[in-house]
């Protein structure tokens, strides 16, 4: 007879977000959550060269079910450059959630 003890995780000492929590079990069972795992997750799914430079400020739903997204650049100069990798942005956005899920990207500085 095995020790059920055993076989319990012991969670880390960083307390864990609810978004976080969950992302990561939806992400184990291969299902999306909604907006706050994109935010939990931005470094992971941009990679460190866009992550580096843009922060999340707002995610809001159209009533099309698609999300306008909201990016603060850390820098006030780099709104150009980031405005030629809305493309770029998109297509990951997109390819993290498995459908056309982004109707506009806009920034803010």
């Amino acid at each position: 007879m095995s020790n059920p003890a055993s076989k319990i995780d012991v969670r880390g000492a960083k307390p864990v977000s609810i978004s976080g929590a969950l992302g990561g079990l939806l992400r184990i069972f291969g299902t999306r959550a909604s907006d706050a795992d994109l935010t939990a997750r931005w470094g992971d799914i941009m990679g460190d060269k866009i992550a580096s430079v843009a922060q999340i400020v707002a995610i809001k739903q159209t009533p099309k079910k698609k999300f306008n997204i909201v990016l603060r650049p850390v820098n006030p100069a780099m709104t150009l450059e980031l405005s030629y990798m809305r493309d770029e942005i998109i297509q990951k956005i997109n390819k993290y959630f498995g459908y056309d899920a982004i109707e506009k990207i806009t920034f803010r500085k």
